[in-house]
């Protein structure tokens, strides 16, 4: 460099060593991209392969779309880039569908929502004596087989709910009003669970019906008023059947003890009147043979004894000889009147 500017001369004439081409900062080598394009790719074929199955699941594997095993609970490892597919099924889990109303939030008190149209559809029915009725109910279930739930039929919930509501139409309609709202709830249910699950096991979907429960039945609002008053006019009716069978119980049965009591008495009485008729009958003849044997003494020893009996009865008595010529009055001593004294 000169004094006052700036002088450029060739590359190969400047002394020192020879330059050297530096990387720009800004910009990655090549070995840091592989590096990092290999580490992407290890872990996009970790997070592909690797898949955990919840303790009240299972998992369907796919393998291009067909159905290859059931893996149970626990850590699996499967095929990666979409060649195996895991669907996760709740077999362990009650799962409940809701007929007629939709619960917003489940606690002591729960919360419902709203009637909508679709609600009231699903609970509006025609009864078998042609009456209406509003049901609601609800259906808890099981996924007893994966495979036949995923592959047998499209959309199994959706079917399920179908399947539900046809059946419980059917079985209300063959009954009426009277036994839907009031007497027949409990056998309803029972026979609908019944054919819902026949109806599931040949279909073939893989659910199992655990509980069909009757939530709410109600005659329609424009009606409530006066079916409200028959029902209360039958449960009257019932009460008062029900007092005339409390006062028959408790009347009939005293007065059949009472029957009975007096039964027995009698029949005791009269074996007894018998006993003591064949006794004294027995005595007598047994006193006959005896006379018979010796009859001076007999007589005299029944004299004796009929005194010994009739005496004591009759009290103080005074014996006096009759040929005495003055009778005195006796002083009773021991207390009492004075008594005459008897010839």
């Amino acid at each position: 460099m000169a004094r006052g500017g700036w002088t450029r001369g060739p590359i190969e004439d400047a002394p020192g060593p020879p330059l050297r081409m530096l990387p720009f900062p800004g910009r990655p080598d090549l070995r840091t991209i592989r590096i990092g394009v290999l580490a992407l790719a290890v872990l996009i074929l970790l997070f592909t392969s690797y898949y955990q199955v919840e303790p009240d699941e299972v998992g369907v594997v796919q393998r291009f779309g067909r159905y290859v095993l059931t893996a149970g609970p626990g850590p699996h490892l499967k095929i990666p880039f979409g060649v195996d597919l895991v669907t996760k099924v709740p077999v362990q889990r009650t799962l409940k569908l809701e007929f007629g109303f939709r619960t917003q939030r489940a606690a002591i008190r729960s919360e419902f929502a709203a009637p909508t149209p679709e609600t009231v559809a699903e609970a509006v029915m025609l009864t078998g004596d042609l009456n209406v009725a509003v049901v609601e109910w609800v259906v808890q279930y099981k996924i007893k087989d994966p495979e036949k739930y995923l592959f047998h039929v499209r959309e199994p919930t959706a079917t399920f709910r179908d399947m539900s509501e046809a059946v419980m139409r059917q079985v209300v309609g063959d009954h009426s009003v009277d036994e839907v709202i009031t007497i027949g709830r409990e056998s309803i249910a029972l026979e609908a669970k019944q054919q819902l699950q026949d109806l599931c096991n040949l279909y073939g979907i893989g659910i199992e019906v655990q509980q069909l429960v009757l939530q709410d039945v109600n005659p329609p609002d424009p009606v409530k008023p006066a079916f409200n008053e028959v029902n209360q006019a039958i449960q009257e009716r019932e009460r008062a059947i029900n007092d005339a069978w409390a006062d028959y119980n408790k009347s009939v049965p005293r007065a059949k003890g009472e029957a009975e009591q007096a039964v027995r008495s009698a029949e005791g009485y009269a074996l007894e009147r018998v006993n003591r008729a064949e006794g004294d009958a027995a005595r007598f003849t047994a006193l006959y043979e005896e006379y018979r044997k010796a009859p001076a003494v007999t007589r005299r020893r029944l004299y004796l004894e009929t005194l010994a009996q009739a005496l004591p009865r009759i009290g103080r008595t005074i014996v006096v000889d009759d040929k005495a010529r003055s009778v005195l009055p006796l002083l009773q001593l021991g207390g009492g009147e004075a008594r005459e004294p008897k010839q």
